[in-house]
């Protein structure tokens, strides 16, 4: 079962692409996020990773494992026999208007434990980081 939001924002989709893989701003504009620091340079692609620490979580690290340039990435942490996946994909619903959907889920033999102990808490951050990424995006 994953925790999905869906958000409209008020900016071009490529706006949005940019300001939601410029990955280590994230803190910037979401509480969700304390830090975010790539582990590698250049473009963000497949194998991309980053070192993450966010409120109430163990540090983890993501690596990216599907990227669509402009519509879609999808990027994972590992731990103790827990996989969470987390996807983000922008769709252009106008010229100025996009529409957004972030989700996270977690598999392996711990993720039913992890679903009841962090399930609100990651409602309350994908929430954050949709509604942090529409204030940011039709700021500009």
């Amino acid at each position: 079962m994953a925790i999905e939001r869906v958000i409209e924002i008020t900016a071009a989709k490529e706006r949005v692409w940019a300001t939601l893989t410029d990955v280590e701003r994230w803190p910037e504009w979401t509480a969700s996020m304390m830090s975010v620091r790539r582990l590698d340079q250049g473009q963000f692609r497949v194998g991309s990773r980053a070192h993450i620490r966010q409120p109430r979580l163990p540090v983890a690290t993501w690596a990216v494992t599907v990227l669509d340039p402009g519509h879609y990435f999808e990027w994972q942490s590992s731990a103790f026999g827990l996989r969470t996946i987390a996807g983000h994909r922008v769709a252009a619903t106008g010229d100025r208007a996009s529409r957004v959907t972030l989700w996270v889920t977690w598999r392996g033999l711990l993720a039913p434990v992890v679903r009841v102990l962090y399930g609100k808490l990651a409602r309350r951050y994908v929430a954050m980081e949709a509604q942090g990424l529409k204030r940011r995006c039709e700021a500009a």
